[in-house]
């Protein structure tokens, strides 16, 4: 008995002295905005879209300024709400979406600076939608149920609940001690929305074509462009070192994402104790990464932006992701470090300027 403590005491000892924790250097760090709060909400996909765009007009101007992200998700729920009734309810209406429902928005209606639309109504300081979906989605239930019998006009409803829940729209405004509206505003910032792009990498649908990606959150039909895996690595590459900062859709259902360890890896064992210990990671290749979409464990979660590219003391690489969860009990001040191999596996797409996409690759998706 004493000789079996000892071996165990032994084994315990060799494993922990072997062990190394995670060490990291940063390699690329590109200027963004501060990590916030996404609050009670499923409006990711504003957040870090907005921190993009923010990312973005700092990139092109110098300047920093805080977007609204509301005032997107305002005009999003009532574009969903349209396709919802025109579709007679068969199509997603939640609070999800992706970034190029923001894109999408900013072409139609524009952008505003957040000290002048916070979508914080009733004195609230934390962001909530529960109420605001449920009353947007009875509002639009009822009318499809009878359209004959609805009392009043179900468009008018649903400007008004969103008028009620997030604050009146806003068609003028100060910023700076000038006026704008949000069409001047947008050109002000230099962003052009037609500069960017959606790119994923799947094997249902020839490389270098472009299609709609058939996710539940794509209620707007918006196209993807098609690369093989190792181009869609090298767009995220070459970009971040060249000063471009990314949008990303991503699946983080997995055990070993973690906003509390402030890490995302795929270690090849599939243990936990990686997001602590320093591990070997599985080989993703296509073949892996298409089974993982198809039988569901992939799927698209979560919209994060990515600023910036680290190393570990191994030299692998990981991406520098800010999450819209808030500094509070995460590690690395709301920052995710997302190795390569996850990556790989478990992004759905990123949207990028179309600048950042290398020549070589641009010139395969007819990309001018």
């Amino acid at each position: 008995m004493k000789n079996n403590s000892l071996l165990i005491l032994l084994i315990f000892t060799n494993f922990y002295s072997f062990s190394q924790n995670y060490e990291f250097e940063t390699t690329v760090d590109v200027e963004t905005t501060d990590v916030i709060s996404q609050g009670n909400t499923g409006t990711c996909w504003s957040f870090s879209a907005s921190s993009f765009l923010e990312s973005e007009i700092t990139r092109l101007t110098g300047k920093q300024i805080d977007l609204s992200e509301m005032y997107t998700v305002r005009h999003t729920y009532s574009d969903k709400a349209w396709t919802y009734v025109m579709r007679q309810g068969k199509a997603q209406f939640s609070q999800g979406g992706l970034a190029h429902d923001v894109i999408n928005s900013v072409y139609r209606y524009g952008l505003v600076p957040n000290e002048v639309y916070s979508g914080l109504a009733h004195g609230q300081k934390k962001h909530n939608h529960s109420k605001l979906a449920d009353s947007l989605t009875t509002v639009l239930k009822t009318y499809l149920n009878d359209t004959k019998v609805y009392p009043t006009n179900w468009k008018n409803d649903v400007e008004q609940t969103l008028d009620f829940y997030l604050g009146k729209d806003i068609t003028t405004f100060t910023y700076n001690n000038k006026q704008y509206t949000p069409q001047s505003f947008l050109e002000m910032t230099t962003l052009n929305p037609k500069d960017y792009v959606t790119i994923t990498s799947f094997t249902h649908q020839p490389y270098y074509s472009n299609f709609v990606l058939n996710i539940p959150d794509n209620f707007s039909n918006g196209d993807f462009y098609n690369v093989t895996l190792d181009d869609l690595v090298a767009i995220t590459n070459d970009a971040l070192k060249n000063g471009f900062s990314i949008e990303l859709d991503c699946d983080v259902s997995e055990k070993t994402f973690s906003s509390k360890h402030g890490l995302a890896i795929v270690p090849a064992d599939g243990s936990s104790d990686a997001l602590i210990y320093l591990s070997t990671e599985k080989d993703i290749t296509a073949a892996y990464r298409q089974q993982e979409f198809e039988n569901f464990n992939t799927t698209d979660d979560h919209l994060m932006h990515i600023t910036g590219m680290l190393k570990d003391q191994n030299g692998t690489t990981y991406y520098k992701v800010k999450n819209s969860w808030g500094k509070t009990g995460v590690r690395n001040d709301g920052y995710i470090y997302m190795s390569e191999a996850y990556f790989k596996l478990k992004t759905i797409s990123i949207l990028i300027h179309k600048d950042a996409v290398p020549n070589a690759i641009k010139g395969k998706l007819d990309l001018n």
